[in-house]
């Protein structure tokens, strides 16, 4: 993992959480701007699957556990699309707050990855 690039990962899914649970609990419900952020996330995780594929190739092999590394990406690509999926179906103030939770989830899941990546000593 690139380091600068997880830093922004995790800045994106703090400050899409922090959007949307201010908007979940001012009421709001799930809008283009909410799931918006959430997608966006998505999107810097689709590059890092890229980029986990393409690190060991160019000589960044993880120190950790490779399969679990790999099963925190899949599981943090699916977490936003069970979040839109929810905020799709039930349009209530709540699919709004359970996207913020997913998106500091998110961070919290992408720090443990470059822990993964970088620190443990298989």
């Amino acid at each position: 993992m690139i380091l600068w690039f997880t830093v922004v990962q995790i800045a994106v899914a703090c400050a899409a959480g922090l959007f949307c649970l201010t908007a979940g609990f001012a009421g709001r419900r799930p809008s283009d701007y909410t799931v918006g952020s959430v997608l966006l996330i998505e999107v810097l995780l689709i590059a890092q699957v890229v980029v986990a594929i393409v690190a060991p190739l160019a000589g960044n092999p993880p120190t950790g556990d490779l399969l679990e590394y790999w099963v925190y990406l899949i599981g943090a690509l699916l977490l936003p699309v069970g979040g839109v999926l929810w905020a799709l179906l039930d349009r209530s103030r709540w699919s709004t707050v359970v996207l913020g939770v997913v998106g500091f989830a998110l961070a919290i899941m992408l720090w443990r990855m470059q822990t993964i990546w970088t620190v443990q000593i298989a």
